[in-house]
């Protein structure tokens, strides 16, 4: 069993992503900015915010903050929106979500100019993955297809993928995306029959549902690759879908958690950012 070490990884391309903004600098006399916008005073999304900000900062990255209070109106927010896409200073805009109920998530994320999207969630970004075209992939699915690649190489193509999972974040674009690198994709869900059967077939066994430590080595077929999604925070303790000890009897690779997804969640969202930046000035 080989552990899938996504933080050794994100590293490695954070050292790559350092690099080519200091070419940026030094060619083209600008600096990649990513704006993110975070609504309201959730713990969680302000660890995460904090997060991303640090690592950016670390790359080399300006990053803008616009902190908002949770009362804030769609107007305002769409305000700020509008005028981050107006000002070419800006390659990257980044809302945390999730938003106060009463902000339309589908509106607000749309918004923002599909060229700044650095989560890729617009409706033109997605249309563009499932078309199979060059877009600002969703960060976390991008994430994993780095892993993968990193783990198995060239030996994806054909391999049997089973997705657990349909969100509009992961699974779906995840889904997409391992189509177009030539697997056979099968997407369950909550609805879904015989979920375990399918895992226990799958060369690559994606889990992204959120529930702690659901997957141990009976959902699990011999020699393959588990790729843990899940993210379930109890107490002080963070949990992953997989119950990882279990699953490392018969797979091949696994990745940890945390460790493993999370890292490269944010890394890719920078790697977007450069995209973006770089694209913009051509």
């Amino acid at each position: 069993m080989q552990i899938i070490n996504g933080k050794a990884i994100a590293d490695e391309i954070g050292e790559s992503l350092t690099l080519e903004v200091l070419r940026i600098k030094k060619e083209h006399q600008l600096v990649p900015t990513l704006a993110v916008i975070l609504v309201g005073d959730d713990p969680a999304s302000a660890i995460y915010v904090d997060r991303k900000v640090r690592k950016g900062v670390q790359v080399g990255i300006n990053v803008l903050q616009y902190r908002f209070p949770a009362s804030i109106s769609s107007d305002e927010v769409i305000a700020t929106i509008d005028s981050l896409n107006r000002d070419d200073n800006v390659h990257g805009i980044l809302i945390q979500l999730p938003l106060p109920q009463h902000l339309d998530q589908y509106i607000i994320t749309n918004r923002i100019s599909f060229a700044k999207d650095v989560d890729g969630f617009t409706t033109h970004n997605i249309g563009l993955l499932h078309s199979w075209r060059d877009s600002l992939e969703p960060c976390t699915p991008q994430g994993v297809m780095i892993l993968l690649q990193n783990a198995l190489g060239n030996s994806i193509a054909g391999s049997k993928a089973v997705v657990i999972g349909r969100s509009t974040i992961v699974g779906r674009p995840l889904g997409a995306l391992l189509l177009k690198h030539d697997c056979t994709v099968v997407m369950t869900h909550s609805r879904s029959r015989n979920v375990m059967e399918e895992a226990k077939s799958a060369d690559i066994l994606v889990s992204a549902m959120g529930r702690p430590q659901m997957i141990d080595a009976s959902w699990i077929k011999k020699g393959s690759c588990v790729i843990d999604v899940g993210i379930t925070r109890i107490g002080s303790k963070i949990y992953g879908d997989v119950n990882f000890q279990s699953a490392s009897e018969v797979a091949k690779y696994i990745t940890p958690v945390p460790g493993g997804v999370g890292p490269m969640t944010v890394i890719c969202m920078l790697r977007n950012t450069v995209k973006a930046c770089l694209q913009q000035i051509r």
